[in-house]
């Protein structure tokens, strides 16, 4: 997973960068083949340069070689919201066909199975970013008809599209799971696109809470070579935070 959305950075990208499988995505990028990514990160590390994998958005090792340090306010109101940022990954508890996203409750709102950690910036970056990367494991749990409760926009949300509703980024371009990726179609859904070496679309489709449409022609992943598992494994992440 870390491997195929390192896939869709582009050298000098401009990214908002989440902890966990996304943080491990950037740094892989930025040592392979986009070593002028521009990450930031939310806690206010602009043009960050971490020598090794940061922990947490807290981590000091952002604050080091980074371009410069600013308050959230800024990060939010003169980076995001001015349609700067390019590219903004997100996961979630749950997610449906549409690229919606729920961190906030499992169940009633107001009587909740299990309270989550919320938004954060989550909402912001789903509805500034240029391009959206959901990362998210798949099963019938967390990839589901309905969320619970709609965290962070995808292309639509309760009917409308969020072009009727005034959203000026582009919304989610795709989902990146443990079984394979999913794409977006003209009319904002998820469809099947692309499964990695040894899945089938039958398995994918059978982790999935709604009837999953798969693409005419679905794509083979390229698998990562010793060198990419090596950087993986040896430097990025050795002590296997995240993997």
């Amino acid at each position: 997973m870390a491997y195929r959305a390192a896939q869709e950075l582009r050298d000098g990208d401009v990214v908002f960068v989440g902890i966990g499988l996304p943080n491990l995505a950037c740094n892989l990028a930025r040592e392979t083949h986009a070593p002028g990514l521009f990450m930031i990160y939310e806690s206010g590390a602009v043009g960050a340069m971490p020598e090794r994998l940061p922990v947490s958005i807290g981590d000091p090792s952002l604050v080091t070689n980074s371009l410069s340090v600013v308050g959230q306010a800024d990060i939010f109101q003169c980076l995001l919201q001015r349609g700067l940022i390019e590219v903004g990954f997100l996961g979630g508890a749950q997610v449906d066909r549409w690229g919606n996203i729920n961190t906030t409750v499992i169940g009633d709102y107001a009587n909740p199975k299990v309270r989550l950690p919320g938004s954060g910036g989550a909402c912001e970056i789903a509805v500034h970013a240029r391009r959206l990367l959901i990362v998210m494991r798949m099963s019938r749990r967390t990839f589901v008809e309905s969320c619970d409760f709609i965290t962070s926009p995808g292309h639509r949300v309760n009917g409308k599209r969020r072009e009727e509703l005034g959203m000026p980024g582009g919304g989610p371009t795709r989902i990146i799971t443990d079984l394979g990726v999913l794409d977006f179609d003209a009319t904002g859904e998820a469809v099947l696109a692309e499964v990695y070496p040894g899945v089938t679309p039958e398995q994918v489709k059978q982790a999935c809470g709604w009837p999953l449409r798969v693409a005419e022609t679905v794509r083979k992943a390229e698998e990562p070579d010793a060198s990419v598992l090596c950087l993986l494994r040896e430097k990025l992440d050795p002590k296997r935070l995240y993997l």
